[in-house]
């Protein structure tokens, strides 16, 4: 039993390191306010902030960002990566 805790404490002790470097990531790549955006969008949808975050490491890691996103580009960059919504139209006879 103590081996199986031992591996779990582990594991968590792992993933809170990947946290940690994933937010100082962020923190470089993100201006202020879009992290700020980034927040609030962890609130509301913390999966899709999951796969934003994931998305900006990427790009980073590719060297396609340079510079720090700021609020604007990361509006951009949500609205390209989130799937348009349906559009239905009702016409009467």
């Amino acid at each position: 039993m103590a081996e199986g805790a031992g591996s779990q404490d582990e594991a968590r002790i792992e993933e809170a390191k990947k946290q940690i470097i994933k937010e100082r990531l962020l923190k470089v790549l993100l201006t202020s306010e879009a992290r700020q955006r980034l927040n609030n969008i962890k609130i509301v949808k913390p999966e899709l902030a999951s796969i934003i975050e994931e998305y900006i490491i990427q790009l980073a890691s590719s060297g396609k960002i340079r510079n720090p996103l700021n609020d604007e580009e990361f509006k951009q960059l949500l609205l390209a990566i989130q799937k348009p919504k349906k559009e239905f139209k009702i016409r009467w006879a």
